[in-house]
């Protein structure tokens, strides 16, 4: 077993114990273990020469998310970037002990704890790929689902926002993944990119 292997099989035993449970093909699955595989596969189809750190990092993406709710902070602006910020630091901390429990070194510990707390987002090619993964992953997965409980105009200003983290490529693939939603999610995305 590679240590790459063996990272991201500890990260997905940590992430199996999420009690927030979704339904994969008709079986229920931890929450962040499936959003960690749903990095992973994205991040091999638009990066398949991907770095060993940046792998481990698409799949530490979530790591613990469910020991820091968004509830438990205010609610507003600046109550969710606190949120944000400290679940960087988290994944940060917990995917760093768990590489090092598989023989990974200093250096590359600390190269994934920069892309997960993503610094540097506009000037490292690995964080913005990271970056994408993550809008790719929303738009495919959640977006649906999340933009049918907001009125138009804030979803379209959500994608407004969520387009401006992408990358050229993650535009393109985006708006090929865009073809196979509902119609009338496809029409907010296009709504969005027409202003």
């Amino acid at each position: 077993m590679t240590r790459l292997t063996d990272a991201c099989a500890k990260f997905d035993a940590f992430n199996a114990e999420d009690p927030n449970r979704v339904t994969v093909d008709g079986r229920s699955v931890p929450k962040e273990l499936d959003y960690a595989q749903r990095m992973t596969h994205w991040l091999e189809k638009i990066a398949p020469q991907a770095s060993e750190a940046l792998r481990l990092a698409a799949r530490a993406q979530h790591i613990g998310r469910w020991t820091s709710p968004r509830s438990g902070y205010p609610m507003g602006k600046p109550g969710y970037l606190k949120w944000r910020r400290d679940l960087y630091a988290y994944h940060a901390e917990v995917a760093g002990r768990l590489m090092a429990d598989a023989g990974y070194d200093a250096a590359s510990i600390a190269r994934v704890g920069v892309l997960l707390r993503k610094e540097n987002l506009k000037t490292d090619a690995e964080a913005q790929t990271l970056e994408d993964v993550a809008c790719l992953v929303f738009l495919e997965n959640f977006y649906t689902e999340f933009s049918r409980r907001y009125d138009d105009d804030k979803v379209i200003d959500i994608l407004r926002k969520t387009w401006k983290k992408m990358s050229p490529a993650a535009h393109a693939a985006a708006l090929d993944l865009a073809q196979t939603l509902p119609p009338d999610r496809l029409r907010l995305i296009e709504r969005a990119l027409a202003a």
